[in-house]
């Protein structure tokens, strides 16, 4: 199982560096939008809370759980401010799941496709190449970086939400 020492991660327009508790301070407004919260339940955070979430995310899993937490703060390169987060959980066989947030004044610039598509490059060169996401079904702008990453909605649900997976091999809507 991978532990929690992550790379550092560059894109063209992207720098993800691995979620330090430190973080938080700079996240809180990112973050602060109730509208982000709309289809992953909760509200924002105060900055306490999230230094209490960050602290939790960076010390990982009990070692029983059998998985691994990697989270990334993702950073525009122009100008290094703060636009979001990806996270991949990593769990037995291998496999992982891959979420991302972006925050509101953000969205629409593809920010999250590129810094998941960094993230799942990252988990294949270490030998996990199956990867999904949960979208809650009325979540369109996930469900949009979903399709842009190759990933199709499957009959499977995680809670409220719906697993997306790569189509299977020599299906026609996989993508070389």
């Amino acid at each position: 199982m991978l532990g929690p020492a992550i790379d550092h991660l560059t894109t063209p327009r992207l720098l993800l560096e691995p979620l330090t508790v430190e973080h938080a301070e700079e996240m809180v407004s990112v973050l602060d939008d109730p509208r982000l919260h709309a289809h992953i339940g909760g509200e924002p955070l105060t900055l306490e809370e999230l230094r209490a979430r960050y602290r939790h995310l960076v010390a990982g899993p009990a070692p029983f759980h059998q998985e691994a937490w990697l989270n990334w703060i993702v950073r525009r390169r122009r100008d290094h401010r703060p636009v979001g987060t990806v996270q991949a959980t990593i769990t037995p066989g291998p496999r992982a799941a891959v979420a991302w947030v972006v925050g509101m004044p953000y969205q629409g610039f593809g920010f999250a496709t590129e810094a998941a598509r960094a993230v799942i490059g990252w988990l294949r060169a270490h030998h996990i190449t199956d990867v999904h996401a949960c979208i809650h079904p009325d979540n369109a702008p996930s469900k949009a970086v979903a399709r842009k990453l190759g990933l199709r909605p499957t009959r499977e649900r995680a809670g409220d939400e719906v697993v997306w997976r790569p189509p299977p091999p020599g299906d026609p809507d996989r993508a070389g």
